[in-house]
């Protein structure tokens, strides 16, 4: 196995260092939501992975389309870190919103066009994995993956963009909201806790992303091995 980087070990460090800071401002420095009360903070970690989780989708996209021209399978290993991390951090703001939802409108889940939107996103990229493990030959399963990665990633924008184009209760935090919404609303505090959450999880999602590719690097190595042997 490789050595380690250096940089990638500052990397790791650093992200342990911006979570604990990001979990400090979260539940501790930002003031306490007058509505919503303590549940609230589940907010900004809630935004911190959804801006990951979409990041990543369109970031996959962008490396199908570079692998489809290129055919370099070190795009098609960015874009399988991208999916995994990104469909990892999406489930987790699925979950955090629906903890955040069952106090504020009294149930776990309901099927407003934000959450059915972000529910069918989580699907595609799970599926997106079964195409790949149904798929033996590498180059077919990069090519294939490239394709479905780039008609996936139209589900980003429009899971991003629903609550602007659709009546929905779920609150607009960035951008204008229209007569029917509510646009949240935040102190001082509360916006240094918000945009240092989003700084945080980008950190942390550069760093398992940069594992992953390392991963995925030793895969495509064994594998190489088992064809060679099979042969």
């Amino acid at each position: 196995m490789q050595n380690k980087p250096v940089l990638l070990t500052i990397l790791d460090a650093a992200s342990i260092i911006v979570l604990g800071i990001a979990t400090y401002l979260a539940l501790v420095f930002a003031p306490t939501e007058a509505v919503m009360g303590q549940v609230q903070r589940v907010f900004y970690f809630h935004i911190g992975t959804a801006w990951v989780g979409l990041l990543g989708f369109v970031i996959a996209a962008v490396a199908g389309v570079a692998y489809l021209i290129t055919k370099d399978s070190r795009w098609d290993r960015f874009e399988v870190a991208a999916v995994e991390v990104s469909t990892v951090f999406f489930f987790i703001t699925i979950v955090l919103g629906s903890i955040w939802a069952r106090p504020a409108w009294n149930t776990w889940w309901t099927w407003d066009p934000r959450l059915t939107t972000a529910a069918i996103t989580e699907l595609i990229y799970i599926a997106y994995f079964m195409l790949r493990k149904g798929i033996e030959d590498p180059e077919k399963r990069a090519r294939f993956g490239a394709v479905y990665t780039l008609l996936g990633g139209i589900s980003a924008p429009i899971t991003f963009m629903v609550i602007r184009l659709f009546r929905t209760i779920h609150p607009i935090v960035i951008g204008s909201a229209n007569a029917n919404q509510e646009k949240m609303s935040m102190t001082g505090d509360m916006k240094i806790a918000f945009f240092f959450g989003l700084f945080a999880f980008t950190v942390i999602f550069i760093d398992l992303i940069w594992h992953r590719i390392r991963l995925g690097s030793l895969e495509e190595k064994v594998e190489q091995l088992k064809l060679k042997v099979s042969m």
